[in-house]
Order: C-alpha cells, then structure tokens, then sequence
C-alpha cells in the first residue's frame, strides 16, 4: 500500500517522510486515530516506506520501481514484479498483529492463522473496523483478543534476523484488545533488536495500557475532511456528486461510515425520523411499539447510520441556532428538519440527545438488542424533549 492510497493526511504523509529522511524514527510509535480516519492504510503505508527506504534493501538493484512517497509511481520496467504496490501485506518482514478468535476449542489462537483473511480484508476494507473484521472472519458473536500466545509468537518473530537484512515492522491493530498480558512485551518495546519498529494503531487512548503507550510516540491522525470524503467517494466508489456531498457532511469524517451510506443512499431516514418523533411526541406508545418493531427488523449498520443521520440533524441544528448563515452550507431538506428540531428543543436538550444517541450506537456496535435499545431510547427521548411538543408535518 503507497501513501497515495491513503485519503487525505497530507500533513502527516510529510511528517512520517520527515522521520526518515532525518533518521528520526522511534522504535515505537501509536497512530491515534478515529474510526474511518485511515490510521490503519496511514501505518501500513509508512510500513512499505519503511521497508523500502532501508539502505540493505536496494530495491533498484533488484529492478524494481520504488513509489515515491505522494504517490508518483514510476512506469514499471520490466523487472517489476506485478502488484508491487501491495507487497507489504506479503513482505517476511512486515508483521501484523491484531484481534482474532479461537478457531478450535483448547487450542491458542494467533493473527497468523488467519493470515489469508487478513490480507483480503485490508485490500478489500482498509478503512475497516473491528466489528468488519470479525464479521469478515465469521466470529459471529465472540469477542476478538490479542492474546499471551500472540505476545508469545511476536516476540519470537522479531527475535528473528531480518529477511533483507533492513527494518523488520510489526504493525499492531487495535492494541485496545490486549490485556495485561501485553506487559510480556513491554522489554522488547523498549529495548528492541536493531532496526526494529512498533507501530500501534488504535483508536481509543483510554483502553490502552498504560504500560505499552508510554513506551509510544504518539502520531495523531484526525478526521478527514468533508471535501477528502467527497473526493473519495466521486473517484474511488463512483458516488454522484450530489450524494457525495450530502454524505460527507454526515459522516463525520469517517470514510468507512461515507460507504455504508453510499451503499443505503436511497434510504429515507428523514421520513423515518419524523415517524419517530411523531409517535414519541404526539401519537402514543402503540406508535411507538410499531415503530420500534420496524427499526428492529434492518440490520445493525442501517440502525448505526439511522442514529448518526439523527446525530448529525441535531449538530446542524445546534450550528443553525448560533450562526444561522451556516445553513447556506447544507441541503435545504436537512436546514429545514433542523430548525423543526429547533422549535422543540433547545441547545441543552439537543446536546443530551446527541449524547444518548452516541450511547446507543455504541451498544449497537456491541451486539445490543435493536428493539430493546430502540424502546429505552424513545423513552428517553420522550423524557428529554415532552415539554416542548410540536408536530413534525411534511
């Protein structure tokens, strides 16, 4: 994976070239970055830049073309091997680590065994997350762990000489999944072989052990911008630029959260919320109990992408309320709900909406049950919002 991959990050992309171009480059560092930012294409990029800047490496004597860094690839001679461009998810000296499931009953299970698996994944949904992973990997219900066998097994690898006799390179994902037994590589983090390198790449800083991130340098990789999301759907995902735009500025900066819309762009989730709030608002608990079925019946991502259109509904109306000139900026049929949403509630409530909105998606994500997350939801939306009625016409 080259960096011209990777959407978006110009600033970091100068940064990490920066590294090693001034040999800079510590032996640990921890890409910290939310879901659909792209830390993880961001590491295993820098990985392949690793590898390919290492002076024992000489690519060019083996006659083959090395991507500069923004991505001008050079034309292929005709040495090069096809598919270059992704050799580091083959490379025996890049490593990855990252949650997996037990795949037979008493027997340990680590990231290697499901090798195969893992580099379709990273072709097919770089952007990815957790629960993709285990989804891809048929984990149905069971937790994903980074496990004592799998410290076990990267101590090991990296205890190896390396295969070109450059850097080796373990890219961990999701270092949020290793327990306390993550501290049998605390000796190896600080004190690694020559010309080894750690790269963690999370996305929660609190779930980490303490004793892993103060061994990191920390690289943040923020949220990618609305016009970085727009780009990338127009030209990696053939999305009309119209939806496009309406997508990227809902999602949040997440790129994974933009093509799980692209692909339900014909969704109503307006006509949907109004139908919520209605039976919340006006209609009464068998609305309520009938909307609830419906909203359990469609799978967990439509329920996420229903409570970030919400979300985002309820953030535009904050915005609208304090800088009304900022609805020039979103579709008329959003600016217009919102300043509904306006009219019943006021910025305290819209923020304690968003907050139990964002509750909910999590325990959505954790395998909630959709009809009784959705039931508690209405009743405390109801809760929140009942003094200021208004019906939610057309």
């Amino acid at each position: 994976m080259q960096f011209s991959e990777v959407i978006g990050q110009t600033g970091l992309k100068k940064e990490l070239s920066q590294l090693m171009q001034e040999n800079r480059l510590a032996h640990a560092l921890l890409f910290l970055g939310k879901e659909g930012s792209g830390a993880l294409p961001l590491a295993i990029a820098f990985a392949q830049h690793i590898v390919a800047s290492s002076p024992d490496s000489h690519p060019e004597e083996k006659g083959e073309s090395v991507a500069s860094l923004f991505g001008e690839i050079p034309e292929p001679s005709q040495h090069t091997r096809p598919g270059t461009e992704r050799e580091v998810l083959l490379h025996p000296d890049v490593h990855f680590s990252y949650p997996v499931v037990t795949k037979k009953s008493g027997t340990p299970t680590i990231s290697t065994d499901y090798v195969s698996e893992w580099r379709e994944f990273i072709k097919s949904y770089p952007y990815g997350n957790v629960y993709d992973w285990l989804q891809f990997i048929d984990a149905e219900n069971k937790q994903g762990n980074i496990t004592a066998a799998e410290c076990n097994d990267i101590i090991r690898k990296l205890s190896l000489k390396s295969f070109e006799g450059g850097y080796k390179v373990l890219i961990m994902w999701m270092p949020e999944y290793l327990g306390t037994e993550g501290n049998k590589l605390l000796k190896l983090i600080e004190e690694p072989p020559e010309k080894t390198v750690f790269l963690l790449v999370a996305e929660n800083e609190p779930q980490i052990l303490p004793t892993i991130l103060s061994r990191c340098q920390i690289i943040k990789v923020p949220a990618l911008e609305n016009a970085e999301i727009r780009q990338a759907l127009v030209q990696r995902n053939s999305t009309d630029p119209v939806s496009a735009e309406r997508i990227a500025s809902v999602s949040e900066g997440n790129y994974r959260e933009a093509l799980q819309m692209a692909q339900h762009a014909d969704e109503d989730w307006q006509s949907l919320l109004r139908d919520w709030l209605n039976a919340i608002m006006k209609t009464g608990s068998m609305a309520q109990v009938k909307w609830v079925d419906e909203i359990g019946k469609p799978g967990r991502e439509k329920q996420k992408q229903f409570l970030r259109y919400f979300n985002h509904l309820l953030q535009l109306a904050v915005r609208i309320a304090v800088i009304p000139q900022a609805a020039e900026q979103y579709p008329e049929k959003d600016v217009d709900f919102a300043n509904r949403l306006n009219r019943i509630t006021g910025i305290e409530q819209q923020q304690a909406l968003v907050e139990e909105l964002d509750k909910a998606a999590y325990y959505i994500e954790r395998n909630a049950n959709g009809k009784i997350l959705f039931m508690a939801l209405t009743i405390k939306i109801y809760h929140i919002i009942h003094h200021k009625t208004v019906f939610l016409n057309e």
